[in-house]
């Protein structure tokens, strides 16, 4: 029976990926370090490369727009960002994605904002919403420096102006109104906050 073959062979020193760097012996190693001559001796591997420093001192990082849903706008918009899309006369669409901003001093919206169905605002803007059956949602972070006229208006941030509501306000605990509300039905959460006039509108129906 001939003899089993050895299963693992020993790789040649003369590869010509791997470089031997002979050890001298007659310098003794240093303490806590042991040398085998046998053996290829290390070769250094580089460190990667450090991430490039982000451009004027700071990392882009969109954050969420000032407003989602469809609606038509006239007025002042200040971008500070990337914008795509196409936009002209006959309509188009537009994509902005905005960097993080320091201060909440300025609108990002000033002019008139009007929608059909459903808008829900997530910033601070200023000038005019309209929608006479539509729904307007106000974010907990989002302020409003606007005079407001839409079908329902559910708040939850900080408006400064008047509100009128044809079918219902509702307010959530973190809503603070300075300004005059006229709707059919108003509610208010405990920690809601309303400075101002309340006038009843009649309901499509004629009752109050």
């Amino acid at each position: 029976m001939p003899p089993a073959k050895p299963a693992l062979k020993r790789e040649s020193d003369t590869q010509p990926n791997i470089r031997v760097i002979p050890i001298s012996t007659t310098t003794p190693p240093a303490q806590g370090v042991i040398f085998d001559q046998n053996k290829p001796a290390l070769r250094p591997v580089a460190s990667p490369a450090k991430p490039v420093s982000p451009r004027n001192g700071y990392q882009f990082q969109a954050r969420a727009p000032v407003i989602t849903g469809e609606a038509s706008y006239r007025g002042f918009f200040p971008v500070d960002g990337l914008i795509s899309g196409q936009l002209g006369a006959n309509g188009g669409a537009l994509s902005v994605r905005q960097r993080p901003r320091t201060s909440q001093s300025e609108p990002e919206l000033n002019g008139e904002l009007a929608f059909k169905d459903m808008l829900r605002v997530n910033g601070h803007i200023a000038g005019k919403v309209i929608s006479h059956k539509g729904t307007l949602i106000v974010a907990a972070e989002a302020r409003l420096d606007c005079d407001i006229e839409v079908g329902i208006a559910i708040i939850s941030g900080t408006v400064r102006g008047d509100v009128v509501a044809h079918e219902r306000v509702e307010l959530g605990p973190g809503a603070i109104i300075n300004g005059n509300i006229s709707t059919s039905s108003l509610s208010m959460k405990p920690g809601a906050v309303f400075h101002g006039d309340c006038r009843v509108l009649a309901n499509p129906n004629g009752s109050k």
